[in-house]
């Protein structure tokens, strides 16, 4: 795949068939819109994920959300849904006083020689969003593409959206939110030295400092998988201030299933299955040990009941 953070100029003979969206979260619906394209791709046509780097509610109030998906994250999942190009353009002022037709007519016509656009319903664009599909079809048919306008995918009575992922997030309600973007919440992150004071009592941690942007699930205990070197291990997560040892900053740590390595420096990209419980204040270290020992066990009938993995994760 290619990413470019600039609007890409096909050669001569190169079609294209895109999608334009916010694609937070690359979610079930958005990635109904990639299968659309991914059907007209052929040995003359590029599938393109056309997106921008703010929300425009951002930029209008000149400040950064906190995103489901970082930068780099929307990359790795824009991959693994094996589209040809993920455009990721700064918004700039003159892109958000842009007339609808000038807009069609420079970068999906000029630039991207779009033969196909397959768009949500509730798509706009352009000069006070006042492009829309009905807009972008009749503009269609002026410069000589097809529009598609995707219904929503739904969960029961509501539209999938990242909206609606973030207020299931803000609950922690993990399987929920997996159910709705159609793969596990995940966070990446170099692994940085800790304290180490979890050696001391049995349980070694990788700590992550997520970046600033990414929105985290509420602070508390979670049942979760690593990616690290290639390799998968189960785990339990805290995110949170860790406020038995009295940290400042808020962090990701996980203890690493069956994991002896040393993997500092190391990126690894932790998932979210299950919300455990909330952070908590122990009186002692003693007393934090025996509720890992408990979260281990509870974290072990998960695996056991979800992926018949009979884990042996009780603490030493």
């Amino acid at each position: 795949m290619i990413y470019t953070t600039e609007v890409p100029h096909l050669n001569s003979g190169i079609r294209s068939a895109v999608t334009l969206g916010k694609f937070d979260g690359f979610h079930r619906g958005h990635q109904k819109l990639v299968e659309c394209i991914k059907q007209k791709s052929g040995e003359n046509c590029r599938t393109i994920i056309f997106t921008f780097d703010l929300p425009y509610k951002a930029y209008q109030q000149k400040c950064m959300p906190k995103l489901l998906l970082t930068y780099e994250e929307k990359r790795e999942v824009a991959e693994a849904l094996h589209a040809d190009i993920l455009a990721e353009c700064p918004f700039t002022e003159e892109l958000m006083n842009m007339e609808p037709e000038v807009f069609v007519k420079e970068y999906l016509v000029d630039r991207l020689h779009a033969e196909y656009v397959a768009i949500g319903s509730d798509f706009h664009f352009g000069h006070n969003r006042s492009g829309n599909p009905e807009v972008l079809s009749a503009l269609g048919e002026k410069y000589g593409f097809t529009v598609e306008i995707i219904e929503k995918e739904r969960d029961g009575e509501r539209e999938i959206s990242s909206t609606y992922i973030r207020e299931e997030l803000e609950q922690g309600r993990m399987e929920k939110v997996q159910k709705l973007l159609g793969y596990p919440y995940f966070i990446k992150g170099e692994i940085v030295h800790g304290r180490q004071l979890g050696r001391t009592i049995g349980v070694p941690t990788a700590n992550l400092i997520p970046p600033p942007m990414k929105k985290l699930p509420p602070n508390g205990v979670y049942v979760t998988q690593s990616s690290v070197g290639g390799k998968v291990y189960s785990g339990i997560t805290n995110v949170g201030y860790k406020p038995t040892v009295k940290e400042n900053f808020i962090g990701v740590e996980t203890y690493l299933f069956h994991c002896n390595e040393d993997l500092y420096g190391q990126e690894a990209e932790v998932r979210f299955y299950k919300y455990l419980r909330p952070e908590k204040k122990f009186d002692s270290l003693s007393e934090l040990k025996t509720q890992l020992d408990i979260d281990v066990e509870t974290a072990r009938a998960f695996f056991e009941k979800e992926y018949g993995q009979a884990l042996e994760l009780r603490l030493s």
